[in-house]
């Protein structure tokens, strides 16, 4: 793998905000990265980094070995800024031809249009666009210039169920033919769905970096469901972080160790039944690492 992009001890501040707090990590070729965090975690300040937007307060970044700050650089870049700004009166092709000018080898416009489902809006102007068909639009032309490194963020804003997992397939084969991927969003499934790699930034800084599996490991957080008329009991146990009353009426255990909260549960006499455990989901694991300081240097 070739490394495309690199932040080397980065912190950017606003004033007295420090939106990156001494960040280091290396984007590789090939992949697709998650890049998780609440607002103001300071996912798109980085994001703005590499675009070349902004300048780190302290520390580098480079962007194929380079400044993001020259624009020859940035031909190997594709970005999809969160806000979604196109000329209303130019029609969808001629905005794609519009960009295409600006690269050397740009995909051709009937290409990139039927892979991200825009062939029939392609004589349509973009100020009669729904939301969701500009948010395409705009994900499309972030592949215009066959990019090495394409950011997205928050790519599905306003997109319905359907119309995400349709863009999804899209990402994923522009990425099997060389693009290399970073995604932003809010939508955890979306990531869970994508991410080979999965970045959890926190308060400024690196809280995880590795696969989503490792993520997952590294929180080890368990989830024991189950029914009981003694709830109140149930937070003394053994490993146990926090519960949760469900709409059913059963409860949730959130537990650093399952074994030791069940055996604790039966040894301990309080009734209950429909037991059940099974590992943390994503969004728990990124609530987890997002909430509870300890963890921030995983």
């Amino acid at each position: 793998m070739t490394t495309l992009a690199r932040l080397d001890h980065v912190t950017r501040r606003f004033g007295d905000v420090t939106a990156l707090d001494d960040v280091s990590l290396e984007i590789d070729s090939g992949r697709i990265v998650g890049l998780l965090g609440p607002n103001g975690a300071g996912k798109t300040t980085m994001l703005s980094l590499l675009q070349g937007l902004r300048r780190p307060t302290a520390g580098t970044v480079e962007l194929f070995g380079g400044s993001p700050s020259d624009h020859r650089t940035r031909v190997g870049l594709g970005s999809t800024p969160q806000e979604t700004a196109l000329p209303p009166t130019l029609r969808v092709g001629e905005v794609i031809d519009f960009v295409s000018t600006h690269f050397p080898n740009p995909v051709p416009r009937a290409e990139i249009a039927d892979e991200f489902g825009l062939t029939e809006l392609l004589k349509r102007q973009t100020g009669a666009l729904s939301g969701g068909q500009k948010r395409r639009l705009s994900v499309a032309l972030a592949f215009v210039g066959r990019p090495k490194l394409v950011l997205l963020d928050e790519p599905t804003t306003g997109l319905d169920v359907d119309a995400r997992r349709t863009l999804w397939e899209a990402v994923r084969r522009q990425n099997a033919v060389g693009a290399t991927v970073v995604v932003t969003s809010h939508y955890l499934e979306e990531i869970e769905a994508l991410a080979e790699r999965v970045i959890v930034i926190g308060r400024g800084r690196v809280l995880a970096d590795d696969t989503l599996d490792a993520v997952l490991d590294q929180v080890g957080m368990r989830m024991v469901r189950l029914t009981t008329d003694a709830p109140d009991a149930l937070t003394g146990l053994p490993g146990v972080v926090s519960t949760r009353a469900e709409d059913d009426g059963s409860h949730t255990l959130f537990t650093r160790d399952a074994d030791e909260t069940v055996t604790a549960l039966v040894t301990s006499g309080l009734p209950f039944s429909g037991l059940g455990v099974r590992g943390a989901s994503l969004e728990e694991a990124f609530l987890t690492l997002t909430a509870q300081p300890e963890l921030e240097m995983i």
